[in-house]
Parts: structure tokens; sequence; C-alpha cells
């Protein structure tokens, strides 16, 4: 993944937009992306500030708690595959999920 332009940058290009310079000589100039300077514009209107947001983090599983509790009970009870899984019975409890949820989900508590 790569890495936020730095608060310099992002200052720079902003001054340059401030004193009437076009979004694409901006970005020519700087060796950015247009798309940048437009994405920063934005952000200081809504914010205030030009600082990037955080990356990266911890993502909620999509089941958990009686959803998760039922799966655990499920695995435990027998084989069955988890392709043949979510159409049975996570659609039947209006639950959104992937295969790959339900394949992370602990088999312990």
């Amino acid at each position: 993944m790569t890495r936020p332009f730095s608060e310099d940058i992002r200052e720079r290009a902003l001054a340059r937009a401030d004193a009437g310079e076009t979004v694409r000589s901006i970005a020519e100039a700087l060796q950015i992306g247009p798309s940048c300077v437009t994405k920063w514009k934005n952000l200081r209107r809504e914010t205030g500030g030009v600082s990037p947001g955080k990356i990266g983090g911890h993502k909620k599983p999509v089941l958990s708690g009686t959803n998760a509790d039922w799966l655990r009970k499920r695995i435990h009870s027998g084989p069955f595959t988890l392709r043949k899984l979510p159409p049975a019975r996570l659609d039947q409890e209006t639950i959104s999920s992937t295969h790959k949820s339900v394949s992370r989900v602990r088999l312990r508590k």
C-alpha cells in the first residue's frame, strides 16, 4: 500500500491553487495527479485541514453475536460446505456476508 503525500506538498499545491493556478498545471509542476489537488481542496473545505486520514486499522467482523454462535454450533454438529451454508441459512436471516467472512468466524469465543 502506498503512503499518503506529505502535508508539505499538500500545502504547496493548495497555495498554488489559492494563487489562481489551474489544477493541471499544479499537478504537472509537483508531479502528482490532478485528482490529488482536487481532493485536497475538497478536504480543506470540508475539514479545514489537509492532514491525511487514518490508514488501515481493525475491521469489525461481519458475523458476530447470535449469528456467530449459530455458525459455531453448526460447525461442531457435523460436516457441511461453506459454499452451501450462506444461501441455506444466512439469506434466511437477512445477513449480508461472503464466504470469506463465514470462514473467518472464530470457532472458540
